[in-house]
């Protein structure tokens, strides 16, 4: 693989011929490390003739390996990319406008990449090594950086940086991506200003995160909220008493793991009015569920699954995988807990649109009965885009909520 003119080989000579030149002073400005950049690149010149573009190219390469996240820098700066997919330190995937392509950047060698993985993990005080080769992170930009070291990636140190917009869309901006309807919209707007929990299901890259975050405008700027999250990636604007908290994983003596069991737990006893889960991924659903079965109505969360009534199949087996409940109790706590369902689905077009909302209504013959209050009709394709609308199906039953907070009769009365 060549880099504007160079191979990562060549690159990899020329950064060390750099670095032993700032051995002796490792505080010069940036334009005097650029200047030794440039330095040596005339050197080699000599031999091997770059045009303009390749050497301002690779000048720009060089420093982004001191100053920089190497090869990562340019794709992070590209506000387009949403996804990199490092597969290997010479396979790198981006994601941009929801369609996959490969880019011809990459790392000299896996432990050049895996020093920048460090360097990464290390910034926001996690581990990763090969007794502990799989770890959540982020970036000072919020992205999230999911990485996965050898023996467990057979092809090298394999990571995925989800990034997310500077500006979260806010739900106008989903209306006019036709994400869902005005009326969709303000159904929901009602059901978070009158406190129902809500939980956001979809698929991976289904756009729950974005959804949640849209949603989360809602909320009244009188309230105190608390975050609890694997990584850090939510982005809620507006809401000034707002508590963020963050896992922590084990120290190198296996000792210090903080999950989000313990962080629920203690955001209860810091008087909350709202928490809201940034994804729940097995027993601590039980958690979450009783956080919402103890006073904290308007909580919202979000979980991987097929649709919404594959959502309440997934959380009964997250909450009996941590504990010996019987089955019946788990779904009475469900239907106890959960107010409204929002599906969301990545269509073949790669839109992203709200495909079911659904009302837990109870228990019928032993199992949680879903209401389905707006459905997804998909018409077909135009100019290679899916279309349809948002329909509304059945009324909301319960309005208990909604006549507390002065709405009764402006939505499912």
């Amino acid at each position: 693989m060549e880099f504007s003119g160079l191979t990562l080989g060549e690159l990899a000579e020329l950064r060390d011929a750099v670095r032993s030149r700032l051995s002796w002073d490792s505080s010069v400005s940036d334009d005097e490390l650029r200047q030794l950049i440039e330095n040596e690149l005339f050197q080699r010149e000599r031999t091997r003739r770059m045009t303009a573009g390749e050497r301002k190219a690779a000048v720009t390469r060089l420093f982004h390996s001191f100053r920089g996240l190497d090869a990562l820098q340019p794709l992070l700066e590209d506000q387009e990319i949403t996804e990199i997919m490092i597969n290997s330190h010479d396979e790198i995937y981006i994601e941009r406008r929801g369609e996959l392509q490969s880019v011809n950047l990459g790392f000299e060698s896996a432990e050049r990449l895996e020093d920048l993985i460090q360097s990464l993990v290390g910034r926001v005080n996690r581990i990763v090594n090969e007794a502990s080769p799989i770890v959540d992170a982020r970036l000072a930009d919020g992205s999230r950086v999911h990485v996965v070291l050898p023996p467990i990636a057979l092809k090298g140190p394999t990571v995925t940086i989800r990034r997310f917009p500077q500006n979260p869309l806010r739900m106008q901006d989903l209306i006019q991506k036709e994400a869902l309807s005005q009326e969709a919209a303000d159904f929901l707007r009602q059901m978070v200003e009158a406190k129902y929990n809500l939980f956001i299901s979809g698929g991976t890259g289904s756009g729950k995160t974005t959804f949640l975050n849209a949603l989360s405008q809602w909320i009244p700027t009188n309230e105190r909220v608390i975050t609890i999250e694997d990584a850090a990636e939510l982005q809620i604007r507006g809401v000034p008493n707002l508590v963020s908290l963050e896992t922590r994983n084990s120290n190198s003596e296996g000792k210090g793991q903080i999950g989000i069991r313990e962080l629920i737990r203690a955001s209860l006893r810091m008087r909350p009015n709202r928490i809201i889960v940034g994804e729940v991924r097995g027993a601590e659903a039980l958690d979450m569920l009783q956080a919402m079965n103890t006073g904290h109505e308007g909580s919202l969360s979000t979980g991987h699954s097929n649709g919404a009534k594959d959502m309440i199949s997934r959380l009964e087996t997250m909450v009996l995988s941590g504990a010996d409940l019987p089955v019946m109790v788990v779904r009475q706590q469900m239907a106890s807990a959960l107010d409204i369902i929002i599906h969301l689905s990545r269509f073949r077009d790669s839109s992203r649109r709200v495909t079911e909302i659904c009302e837990v209504i109870g228990i019928r013959d032993g199992e949680v009965e879903l209401s389905t209050l707006f459905r997804f009709d998909e018409e077909g394709e135009r100019d290679g885009r899916v279309v349809g609308r948002l329909l509304r199906m059945e009324p909301l039953r319960n309005i208990r909520k909604l006549r507390h907070a002065g709405f009764i009769g402006e939505a499912g009365g």
